[in-house]
């Protein structure tokens, strides 16, 4: 899908929930499904619910759209504003109505939109490995500039609303579950997520583990801890300098001073809470900046050690850990070892068929 950088229903007919051995999805019309299956000229509308109303997307961003990727917006009491979801279905979503898929929830780094943070761009092919040839239906829904995936402790900020994990979680996933045929179990579901999404799969895995098979971080910020106190600035900067409206840096977390009360950091912190992705099927991907040329690049070299943390973490309470450090990309793509897409799209090129597997589809 091509934007400026930075379930779909099965049928045309109304449809209801049923259950199956293992399953539970939007059902199809016995007339639609016996007759010849063939895929829609639009993606259909998704009913509101679960505390999502849809509104109009952008006469820009309906263009693009397809009926196996595309964008809808909706809005939330849970978090201010108006919010993309983009969903790429299946190859065969349509032509095979019976049949249930996986779901991989994949969620974007800071600032980021997802109707076009993994967009192609500039040698950068996000769409080799996000497109309907990976048998599974993944969901990319919004995360805000500088969400943190958190429900925010002050949620009277110049922001308004900013329960970001409840949108996700009590929200956007039972939502998603509802309109789509997925198969809405623990072993059919994973999350990723690049830099603050790479935290914020992590923070949703370990603190939803019941819904969570598979998780995976690329250049993530996972150590937030006392000693890592300039990841704690990086988030504290998003919240008071990068970003409008500025909030003050207690908003998110509580004070992320070690001499004042920082227990939610700790709290939050992907690298003390190791013990909570027990079971699960863990990667890590990870460059250590190459030679900085950009400040984000320089970015990767703090994030290496976060994650090294995270590894050790892990491997300290023998949790196996799938760990990719690329170095300075020499043998990964076009990547340079930068915080970049260019490294990124190689990841998921590495990931998706990784979880496909896992998945067995």
């Amino acid at each position: 899908m091509k934007y400026s950088r930075w379930a779909v229903l099965a049928t045309v007919c109304g449809l209801a929930l049923s259950s199956g051995a293992g399953t539970a999805h939007a059902a199809v019309p016995e007339a639609a499904a016996s007759s010849a299956a063939q895929e829609p000229a639009a993606p259909l509308d998704l009913p509101d619910g679960f505390g999502l109303t849809q509104v109009p997307t952008e006469p820009e961003i309906v263009e693009q759209n397809t009926p196996t990727d595309f964008v809808i917006t909706h809005t939330t009491p849970q978090v201010a504003g108006r919010h993309h979801l983009r969903i790429v279905l299946p190859d065969d979503y349509y032509t095979a109505p019976e049949k249930g898929y996986p779901v991989l929830y994949l969620l974007h780094g800071s600032p980021g939109d997802p109707a076009s943070y993994f967009d192609d761009y500039e040698g950068v092919t996000y769409s080799d490995a996000i497109n309907g040839e990976s048998g599974m239906i993944i969901v990319m829904p919004d995360g805000g500039q500088r969400s943190w995936y958190s429900d925010w402790l002050d949620q009277n900020t110049a922001a308004g609303a900013q329960n970001w994990e409840t949108f996700h979680i009590e929200q956007i996933i039972p939502f998603i579950d509802a309109n789509l045929r997925t198969i809405p179990t623990k072993d059919k579901r994973a999350i990723a997520g690049i830099s603050m999404g790479g935290f914020g799969a992590f923070h949703y895995a370990q603190r939803h583990p019941e819904l969570f098979s598979q998780v995976a971080a690329l250049s993530g910020d996972l150590d937030f801890g006392r000693d890592q106190m300039v990841m704690r600035e990086v988030v504290v900067a998003s919240l008071v300098a990068a970003y409008e409206p500025r909030v003050h840096s207690d908003a998110l977390w509580g004070s992320p001073y070690p001499a004042f009360d920082d227990h939610l950091w700790n709290e939050a912190d992907p690298n003390q809470n190791a013990a909570a992705m027990r079971g699960m099927d863990i990667s890590i991907y990870i460059g250590n900046g190459g030679i900085p040329v950009l400040d984000w690049d320089l970015m990767e070299f703090w994030l290496h050690s976060s994650s090294v943390n995270m590894k050790n973490a892990l491997e300290a309470e023998n949790i196996p850990v799938n760990w990719y450090d690329y170095g300075a990309g020499a043998n990964w793509g076009d990547c340079n070892g930068g915080h970049n897409g260019r490294c990124w799209s190689e990841s998921l090129r590495h990931l998706v068929p990784h979880i496909k597997e896992e998945f067995g589809v």
